[in-house]
């Protein structure tokens, strides 16, 4: 706590102690109003503790956003999920396609990849398409690769079959955090479009093995918080993202360090910030997907 706010509230206390013991001159005995008034300013003091935090949204720095996660969202999507984090909201959309790269024709195993983007108005001020430029931005390269990785880590290519379930990533808000909600929602879009290759016969059982999440932490004012939004992001000393799987393994973990180079401990901390966070997200994700919770 800081200085100033634990001195505050040591001069408040010992103002309604002594409201509280004032005997006053005259026969009247106002101890219930003096009580009351004691009793208001002791509350308002706490409630002032309690609202104040470091991060911009009031959350505690172990606290998550508002998740939703929403499937069947697209209506002519094999496997589709509306994943959203606080006013980051990504549409994942599963489609399969009954051939796979031409480099894989023959070996009898399957293949799934993401594609990513971010409407223009998705943002704070308009941002130009990327078709309308001509080609793809590095930073949406990487993000789409990622998302093809986390997928791919977690499912069976032989058990698929030679066959691609292509994962569409569309940025319709953004508030942070674009990539690790596009990676949940588009595990429970994967899952649902593979659910229904085995209720069609296609194949027999489904080659999701495990979920797969993704959340971030970073290092915001000296303090260790987790799944930030843009304001915290976009001021963070440190920014990582962690995908790992329901059984707790690491697929990937992205750090940066913005202003200064962060510690080992910083760093272990981040990623129990981060098996908290994805243990949240794994709920929603049975929930969404009707899977027995663990």
């Amino acid at each position: 706590m800081p200085a100033e706010l634990r001195c505050a509230l040591t001069a408040n206390q010992e103002r309604a102690r002594l409201m509280i013991t004032f005997k006053p001159r005259s026969g009247r005995n106002p101890v219930a109003k003096t009580n009351f008034a004691a009793s208001e300013m002791l509350n308002q003091t706490g409630t002032n503790m309690a609202k104040s935090s470091i991060r911009p949204s009031r959350r505690a720095p172990d606290e998550m956003r508002k998740v939703r996660l929403r499937p069947g969202a697209a209506k002519y999507a094999e496997g589709s999920c509306l994943s959203m984090f606080g006013n980051t909201h990504v549409l994942c959309a599963a489609s399969i396609e009954e051939r796979v790269p031409p480099w894989m024709r023959g070996g009898g195993e399957g293949w799934v990849t993401a594609e990513y983007g971010m409407l223009p108005r998705s943002t704070h001020t308009r941002t130009n398409r990327e078709a309308a430029r001509g080609k793809q931005s590095g930073r949406t390269q990487e993000i789409q690769r990622l998302i093809g990785r986390s997928l791919r880590a977690v499912t069976n290519m032989e058990m698929l079959g030679e066959r691609q379930i292509r994962v569409d990533c569309d940025v319709l808000q953004a508030d942070g955090g674009t990539r690790t909600a596009a990676i949940t929602g588009a595990c429970v879009a994967l899952h649902i479009a593979c659910q229904g290759l085995v209720k069609s016969g296609a194949i027999v059982e489904n080659p999701v093995r495990e979920l797969v999440a993704a959340v971030s932490c970073g290092l915001y004012q000296d303090t260790a918080i987790l799944d930030l939004d843009y304001p915290e992001d976009s001021n963070a000393q440190a920014d990582s993202n962690f995908v790992l799987t329901a059984r707790g393994q690491i697929v990937e973990v992205q750090g940066t360090a913005e202003e200064r180079p962060f510690t080992r401990a910083q760093f272990i901390h981040l990623l129990d910030l981060a098996r908290s966070g994805t243990k949240e997200l794994f709920v929603h994700q049975r929930r969404a997907l009707r899977i027995k919770q663990k």
